[in-house]
């Protein structure tokens, strides 16, 4: 004697069997086919049969029927997933989800081996927070992504840019700061974040008429080395600017350690605004990113893909404010400006 299978999927056939009905008409009730003359009755049938038995849509074939998965894929650089980071797709998630869209996250790594995303999934936009590279949208292309964003095609008018940096400086030079150090983190993760942060804060001293800052870079993460910002501070660099809020309580430490006080001989301005950043003392000055903001913009990027309708701008200089705390104050009086 035979057993029946108890962990097949239900299917629209099996529920037009169920009922007596044909599967074409299960089909378009199910699948909220329009223009069919279906009585309120039988749909409200077919819907309470379908949850009866456990009926679930199968999610390739709609997507095979109706071109679109509904599936967003969002390709990261290989960065820690931080604290800002994480806000940004938090943000980003709950957007597309409201508007019916999955948001998936699939981060690139240079010696992976493995088949990227966009081959398996089936995605309807993939998403960069950077720029592809051409080969990289051409593995997509040869898989059929039907869309890519940023777009390949098109020059954007505006290129990514880091502008937490500037205020940084702007900041800094407000409080009479002439000298000032740019710190990056010694993470090799983020070198490539590290790098665009640091050329806006060179750019934005160049141009507030200061001399270029020197830059100097913490140990490994998992080094217990102090920075020498004594030595800093003996070179007449009074402010420092710092790659993240974790570099910032780095130099505040090193800086207490060396007896050095915090902000009257050395003020300090991270960025991020992360906890951490109101945690010590003294508080530290940072840039706050607009998380929510950021996030939602993605995610409008995204629907503006799929639906062509027009992304929601997003201000350069409303993405970025700065916090004022007590880790930064006016310069010595001996270098002030």
């Amino acid at each position: 004697m035979g057993t029946q299978a108890t962990n097949r999927r239900v299917t629209a056939a099996d529920v037009a069997r169920s009922l007596g009905i044909s599967r074409a008409t299960v089909g378009f009730v199910l699948n909220g086919t329009p223009g069919q003359t279906i009585s309120a009755a039988t749909t409200e049938r077919v819907v309470a049969e379908a949850r009866r038995l456990g009926y679930r849509p199968h999610t390739a074939a709609r997507a095979l029927a109706s071109g679109r998965s509904n599936l967003i894929l969002l390709v990261l650089p290989d960065w820690p997933i931080e604290f800002s980071l994480g806000q940004h797709i938090d943000e980003a998630t709950h957007t597309l989800e409201s508007n019916g869209y999955t948001l998936i996250t699939h981060t690139l790594h240079e010696d992976s081996r493995s088949r990227p995303l966009w081959e398996t999934l089936q995605p309807d936009v993939v998403v960069g927070l950077l720029p592809f590279s051409d080969a990289l949208v051409r593995s997509m292309r040869e898989a059929g992504v039907p869309r890519i964003v940023p777009d390949p095609d098109i020059i954007p008018e505006v290129q990514h840019s880091e502008e937490g940096a500037r205020l940084q400086i702007e900041h800094l030079r407000s409080l009479g700061h002439e000298r000032i150090g740019y710190v990056r983190s010694g993470n090799p993760r983020l070198q490539q974040l590290i790098d665009m942060r640091q050329a806006t804060a060179l750019e934005a001293a160049a141009e507030a008429g200061l001399s270029a800052p020197e830059v100097f870079t913490l140990a490994a993460p998992e080094s217990s080395e102090d920075p020498p910002v004594r030595d800093w501070v003996g070179r007449g660099i009074t402010g420092i600017a710092a790659f993240n809020d974790d570099v910032a309580a780095a130099v505040i430490g090193a800086a207490q350690r060396a007896g050095l006080a915090v902000p009257a001989e050395l003020s300090v301005v991270g960025h991020d605004d992360t906890p951490i950043a109101a945690m010590i003392e003294p508080r530290i000055t940072s840039v706050r990113l607009d998380a929510t903001g950021l996030g939602q913009y993605l995610a409008s990027l995204a629907i503006t893909a799929m639906d062509g309708v027009s992304a929601s701008p997003l201000q350069e200089g409303s993405a970025v404010s700065l916090v004022e705390r007590a880790s930064s104050a006016v310069a010595p009086k001996a270098t002030r400006i």
